[in-house]
């Protein structure tokens, strides 16, 4: 990060989220649902809210919080089961947008991604412009709204997404990056988490402007590996390339209990599932892995983990399926219950044995 006086013109980049993606795809196939609060996900009393509508987020819903508080809030709320399926295939057809203007692209998620459009396949004049022919093509496509941020850096794009959401469009310009990053709250700065964002409140860091005023020495002092970072980001400047083949680490499932399980045979039944899950997905695009880690999260929140890590890649759901019970046989007997069953799959490689990290979609 930083550069000299020969660093090449500034890239340009777009940062294109979804506008309450699952929530809107609801609402766009079942009419019913429109211009009222939806929220996708379980009602049930440990039920969590995947996604929320824009008609729901005025009472405060959002995803992650818990369907009972959701509801509280918002008592006209609509709950939807999820369909990833749906999802996943509309998130395809926004990809292959994507792919008719670039070929460096970024996923973060189903729903968002970043674009390097320095060098645009459809030779259009200006990143805004692309941006907003990326926006048409959804809509006249899927019928859904995007939303997108256009800057020279991945960090102020990120950003300015988010700045005229929903169905919204907005361009920091290398010129006015600086200024912008001094003016924003620091708990608006992507990569600066709740906890960060309070311990940089106690150092009297409460902008842009005060986290540029540290010395890179001081950063690093409190905040480590970040402290670089902050260092950087607070005058503007993110030397990230966008990365087309970025890869994941692991793969895994997760879910929560309707009730607290307190015997190995109740647990061994939940997870049972959710290795199915995973190694569905490992099987159909030719993924092996050597750990295998579980996530156990009791009734009092308390969350522990176990790994174990097999000398050559696991073959077989049979194989999987062993290691990961072995693991949850190992937290038993337990006093307290549990509430929610996690396993993942990493180190992962091909069929061939290739222990490198593989990328695919997310």
């Amino acid at each position: 990060m930083g550069g000299s006086d020969d660093t090449p013109p500034p890239r340009k980049i777009i940062h294109v989220d979804m506008d309450a993606f699952y929530a809107s795809v609801e609402q766009r196939d079942n009419p019913e649902l429109r211009g009222k609060p939806v929220a996708v996900g379980s009602p049930q009393q440990r039920g969590v809210v995947a996604a929320a509508s824009y008609e729901a987020r005025k009472f405060g819903v959002h995803s992650a919080m818990a369907s009972v508080t959701a509801k509280r809030k918002c008592p006209e709320l609509i709950f939807v089961p999820h369909r990833f399926d749906v999802y996943r295939e509309v998130s395809r057809q926004i990809h292959e947008i994507f792919a008719e203007h670039t070929p460096l692209i970024e996923p973060l998620s189903l729903d968002e991604a970043y674009l390097d459009v320095t060098e645009n396949l459809q030779q259009i004049d200006t990143a805004t412009e692309v941006a907003e022919a990326i926006r048409a093509k959804i809509k006249a496509v899927t019928n859904l709204t995007a939303s997108a941020g256009v800057s020279y850096n991945k960090f102020l794009a990120k950003i300015a997404s988010g700045q005229n959401k929903p169905d919204g469009l907005f361009v920091i310009a290398p010129k006015a990056g600086p200024a912008f990053v001094e003016a924003l709250p620091v708990g608006k700065f992507h990569g600066v988490g709740p906890a960060t964002a309070e311990k940089m409140k106690r150092l009297g860091i409460e902008t842009g402007l005060d986290l540029k005023a540290r010395s890179l020495a001081s950063l690093q002092s409190d905040f480590g590996k970040s402290g670089w970072y902050y260092y950087w980001i607070s005058r503007g400047v993110d030397d990230r390339p966008v990365q087309p083949d970025r890869i994941r680490k692991s793969i895994g499932a997760e879910d929560t209990f309707s009730k607290d399980v307190f015997n190995v045979e109740d647990a061994t039944q939940g997870l049972r599932p959710l290795i199915e899950k995973v190694w569905r997905y490992c099987s159909a695009n030719e993924i092996r892995g050597r750990t295998v880690t579980l996530k156990v999260k009791y009734a009092d929140f308390q969350q522990v983990t176990r790994s174990r890590t097999t000398g050559s890649p696991i073959t077989g759901q049979t194989d999987f399926e062993q290691v990961a019970t072995g693991l949850l046989e190992a937290v038993f007997p337990t006093r307290k219950g549990i509430r929610l069953l996690g396993i993942a799959l990493s180190s992962l490689g091909d069929e061939a044995g290739d222990e490198t990290q593989l990328r695919f979609d997310i």
